[in-house]
């Protein structure tokens, strides 16, 4: 690592390229705009400033979804600003995939790296559908998951940041999930090994993402700032905040998609 590197990896604390970053969201929007034609709806209900935490499905192995949300606030805000990813830890383990994501400002998942964010006042997204929400067959697209224990409930609850509710789609049909060896997944050390109707029947084509059509959908601030910071231990509470992030995320998934005529248009 080069001194500049350290001084910048110092500096953030997590190795955010700002100047990188730039570079990169230009291929992004084309991808946005070109590729996927994202149409988003209820943006200016991301604060322009101070913390948020965004709170989205999730679905494909590779988190085109983070990036087209991160994407949709750079070029549809008023106040444009990064949001910081929550990435899933296998995803460093791929040398090149490392450096891209750490660069463009995605973080480790991880309750502590998001509370440090927050603390700082920035805009940090999760998926806690998680890797099983990323794997969903075809079959079940679009069935908003249990959001795990309610981890970002806590999260926003210690450090009273709002949660915006995000909802995706569009992202089901970019690797539409057939099956999942999971015996060979665990032999390679991967969450999964999904098949879909081009990987691996197509080598390194089969990775190529389909240009479905896609809707984003930023719901109003959902404010726990008032529950003070030890309602982060009262269970009960934050099974009802998780819930009523998954209705409303699962509600507008439901009246999103009947705005396409089909998944590529």
């Amino acid at each position: 690592m080069s001194p500049s590197q350290e001084l910048e990896l110092r500096s953030d604390g997590f190795g955010f390229d700002p100047e990188f970053t730039e570079r990169v969201t230009r291929v992004a929007l084309w991808f946005y705009r070109k590729y996927w034609r994202v149409e988003v709806d209820g943006v200016t209900n991301v604060p322009g400033r101070g913390r948020a935490l965004l709170v989205a499905n999730h679905a494909g192995i590779v988190p085109y979804d983070g990036a087209m949300i991160r994407t949709a606030i750079i070029a549809e805000h008023p106040q444009p600003r990064h949001a910081r990813m929550l990435v899933v830890d296998w995803a460093f383990a791929v040398p090149f995939t490392n450096m891209l994501l750490v660069k463009t400002g995605n973080v480790l998942a991880h309750p502590d790296n998001a509370t440090a964010l927050l603390e700082r006042d920035e805009l940090v997204g999760v998926f806690p559908e998680g890797v099983k929400g990323a794997a969903k067959r075809y079959r079940d697209r679009y069935r908003i998951r249990r959001l795990g224990r309610g981890g970002f409930v806590q999260v926003a609850l210690r450090t009273g940041a709002p949660i915006i509710p995000v909802a995706v789609v569009g992202s089901e049909e970019v690797h539409p999930v057939l099956a999942d060896l999971q015996p060979v997944a665990r032999l390679l050390g991967l969450p999964n090994l999904p098949i879909t109707p081009t990987f691996p029947w197509l080598g390194l084509g089969g990775l190529v993402p389909l240009p479905s059509k896609w809707l984003i959908a930023f719901g109003e601030p959902i404010e726990v700032a008032s529950y003070g910071r030890d309602a982060a231990g009262d269970a009960r509470l934050v099974l009802e905040i998780s819930e009523q992030v998954r209705e409303w995320i699962q509600t507008t998934v439901n009246q999103l998609r009947p705005r396409r005529t089909s998944i590529f248009s």
